[in-house]
Parts: C-alpha cells; sequence; structure tokens
C-alpha cells in the first residue's frame, strides 16, 4: 500500500518488478482483447437476468469486514447484482493481479494504487470511467478528480483523499515549554529553531523532529515548493540541485540536534509503525498523510495534531501542498457489465449509507456531501483530519504528476540514497545526481 494509508515499514514493493513484468507480458498477447470492453450486462440486469460482479482488494480484517458489509448493503438495493469479493494483504496482491490480466481473467472491480494506474491504464487493462453514465463524478472537486487521469480519461476513482501533514505531539511541546507554530506562515527555518529548541528541553532521546529525508513524499513536496516535480510525463522532473538542497537541510536537523542521529532515522525507514520514533512519542514533529492520524493517535497514546507543511516563503498557497488518493477504485476493460461496475462505484462513493459503513477506514471520503454525513460519527482524530483537509482547501494545488511506469521501487531507492547521504558515504550532490540518474534509468527502460 502507498501514499495516504498507514504504509508497511518492511519491503513489501519487493513484488513490483516482477508485477511490471507480468503486465508488460500480458500486453503483448493481450492488448487487442484487453481493448474490447464486452457489453450486454446492463441489458442482462434489465431482462432479469443475475449479473456478477468480482471485486478485488487488499487490506487489514477491519478492511475487509467493512467491505462486505457495504458489498451486502449494495446487494440489498440492487438484488440483481452479486458482487464476489476477493481479497488478500498488499503483498503478493499485485503479483495475482498481474497474472489475472495476463490470463484474460481479471476482476472486474479492481481495488487500485497510484503506483501502478498508470501503467494498467497505459496497457489498456483499465476502462475509461469517464464512458460511463451511471457513474456521477461531479461530486468530486477537479483537483481529487484529476489524480485518476491518464491521456484524457478517468481510469481511477479516488477512494480516499488526504494531505501530507506535519504530525505535532502536543504533550512533548507542553514538556518542552513550547507553544505550536503557526503553520499558516511558518518556513523551513522556523520548523528548523523550533525543533532544535523542543531537542534541547527535552530529555535525552527525545527530539523535535523525525528526519524527512527518506520520505518520497516529503520530497515531492520540497520540488513542488520549487517550481518543480518528482515526475514528469514519462520520466523525473526535478534538478538534482533540489534534491541536494533537501539532503542538506535533512543533515542540518541531524547536526544541530533537532532530528535523531543517522543510526536512528534510517531505522524508522522499515521498522514497524508501532514502533517508530513518532508513534513512540520520541520525536514533537513527524511527517505523515492526514488520514494516518487515527493509528498515530492510537498507537501513541496522544491526541495528534495535524499542521500544514512550513514553506520556503512563510505563505500557506506556497507549501506545495496536494490532495493525494489514497487508493482508487478502477473497472477492467474486459468486464462484460461494464454498467453494473459503474453502479456499484457510485454506490461506494456516493451513498449515504456506504460512507456510514466505510467511514474513514480507506481516508476521508472525496464527495464532501458524504463527508459531512458521517462527520459525528468519525472519531476525534479522524474528525480533526476532516476538519483539516476542509482547511487547506483554498490553499491546495493542481496534483503532481502521477508515477510513470517503472516507477514501483522509487521509494526504495530513494531510501537507499539517503541513508548514503546521512551516514556521510556520499555528499548530498553526488546523492541526488546518482538518484536521479538510476530513477530516470528506471523510467526509461520500462
Amino acid at each position: 500500500m502507498t501514499c495516504g494509508e498507514t504504509p508497511p515499514r518492511r519491503n513489501d514493493r519487493a513484488s513490483g518488478a516482477r508485477s511490471s513484468a507480468l503486465i508488460r507480458a500480458a500486453a503483448g498477447g493481450a492488448s487487442a482483447v484487453l481493448l474490447l470492453a464486452a457489453c450486454g450486462g446492463a441489458d442482462d440486469t434489465a431482462d432479469g437476468g443475475d449479473v456478477t460482479l468480482r471485486f478485488t482488494w487488499w487490506g487489514s480484517d477491519v478492511r475487509h469486514q467493512v467491505t462486505q458489509e457495504m458489498i451486502e448493503a449494495f446487494e440489498a438495493e440492487h438484488p440483481g447484482i452479486t458482487v464476489e469479493g476477493e481479497f488478500g494483504e498488499w503483498s503478493g496482491y499485485w503479483d495475482k493481479l498481474a497474472t489475472q490480466v495476463a490470463a484474460g481473467d481479471a476482476p472486474d472491480i479492481i481495488q487500485m494504487d497510484e503506483l501502478y494506474l498508470r501503467e494498467y491504464a497505459g496497457r489498456d487493462a483499465l476502462l475509461d470511467l469517464a464512458t460511463q453514465d451511471a457513474l456521477d463524478t461531479t461530486t468530486y472537486d477537479e483537483s481529487t478528480l484529476a489524480t485518476g487521469e491518464f491521456d484524457g480519461g478517468i481510469y481511477g476513482l479516488s477512494a480516499g483523499v488526504n494531505s501530507l501533514s506535519v504530525f505535532a505531539n502536543p504533550a512533548i511541546f507542553d514538556e518542552a515549554g513550547v507553544e505550536l507554530p503557526d503553520d499558516q506562515t511558518w518556513t523551513w527555518e522556523d520548523f528548523r529553531e523550533l525543533a532544535a529548541e523542543i531537542s534541547e528541553q527535552t530529555p535525552d532521546g527525545v527530539y523535535g523532529a523525525a528526519s524527512f529525508s527518506g520520505a518520497e513524499s516529503a520530497f515531492t513536496v520540497w520540488a513542488r515548493q520549487h517550481g518543480e516535480s518528482l515526475y514528469g510525463e514519462d520520466d523525473v522532473a526535478f534538478s538534482p540541485g533540489t534534491l541536494a538542497s533537501f539532503y542538506e537541510f535533512a543533515l542540518e536537523l541531524e547536526e544541530i540536534g533537532a532530528a535523531p542521529p543517522a543510526t536512528r532515522t534510517v531505522e524508522d525507514y522499515t521498522i514497524a509503525i508501532d514502533q517508530s520514533l513518532l508513534a513512540t512519542n520520541k520525536v514533537a514533529m513527524g511527517f505523515a498523510w492526514s488520514n494516518q492520524i487515527h493509528a498515530y493517535t492510537e498507537m501513541s497514546g496522544e491526541d495528534m495534531v495535524l499542521l500544514r507543511m512550513p514553506s520556503q516563503t512563510g505563505a500557506a498557497t506556497d507549501n506545495g501542498a496536494f490532495y493525494k488518493s489514497s487508493m482508487f477504485w478502477s473497472v477492467s476493460s474486459r468486464t462484460e457489465h461494464p454498467e453494473e461496475a459503474a453502479m456499484f462505484l457510485d454506490f461506494i462513493v456516493n451513498s449515504e449509507e456506504a460512507g456510514q459503513i466505510l467511514l474513514a477506514e480507506r481516508a476521508l471520503p472525496p464527495n464532501g456531501e458524504i463527508r459531512e454525513a458521517i462527520s459525528e460519527q468519525l472519531s476525534d482524530a479522524d474528525k480533526h483530519a476532516a476538519a483539516f483537509i476542509e482547511d487547506i482547501a483554498g490553499e491546495i494545488e493542481g496534483p503532481p504528476a502521477p508515477p510513470p511506469v517503472g516507477a514501483a521501487d522509487t521509494q526504495q531507492i530513494f531510501q537507499r540514497y539517503s541513508s548514503e547521504v546521512l551516514f556521510e558515504r556520499t555528499s548530498p550532490e553526488q546523492g541526488a545526481q546518482s538518484f536521479a540518474d538510476e530513477l530516470s534509468s528506471n523510467l526509461s527502460s520500462s
């Protein structure tokens, strides 16, 4: 899983290259077939015939439970349609899906991740949802809907919306005798000084901030603040100098004691999330997606507060923030029942009943009316996240370019070079150039 939901803290993406290879193999012999989305499903329903849709997703036992409840609610409303669930863990999900696509046996509805959306859409394995009248997308704001666009079509419908945020632990701020910052005006210099002050006024082993050095998402925001982007259409779109400045700032935080030493930071890259610095109250500030506040609040036992990302200028409108889709809903291009599949997606995203069941399990609903309808059922932490998402709406820029084909292993590559820089085995400039070169090579060879 990625961006937007609590990620695995181990190398669960190692199968990315294998999945991509399977998709490419499928494209060679099946491309022409994948372009054909067989029709007739709507007629079956209209004539009283039963329709069966297969629906695949990954996630926890809680997700399986609420998703099944949502399926049952849909089936009760549409007695002629049966939805069969196929679910499992992130590990192995993409290899299985790629194999199904290669065999012409893809599920009708697919829980899709940003890392693979462009790859599957670009190989004609997904249906353009904009062609389906049964699906109402007017409930989405333009920037959220755009996260699932590719080549003029909509191939993924956002399942949940969130934004990269600074998580502040008020208990540590109180212990240090420091007030929370004004997150609408703070700069990275303010962040650095605040983190250093907290480190100085708290016991050994507690730091003002976790390092953002291993977070590809944090660099995405940093790049946007410099007028650049991690990705372009099919290559990198940042200058090595911008990444070098990102590394230099991370090194400075460590050198002045505002952030932990390299050994602890690098350990935090892959450690179980409940053992992370932020979850164990070892840092006053950390970086995570806004929908993760419920998990971090429970793990830490503290009421975390969401703050906007600092900017270079001190203006919140310049902080590079964007709405991120936790994951997407997609439909196979080979489904025999495109209308019924679209009806199912419409129920998921536009039905208050579905919203009341799913709540914020896949992040906050992108449909603002549904967010408001379920607000009283949300936990206090999720209510805080919902308010944060609303508060930053006027500051949000359009989404960054989605990961191109071949980007599945970017996070691992990014962390590898970040580690080299933090341990001073390479300079920020060389680390930045090497990362750009390796990522560019991966994208061009896919």
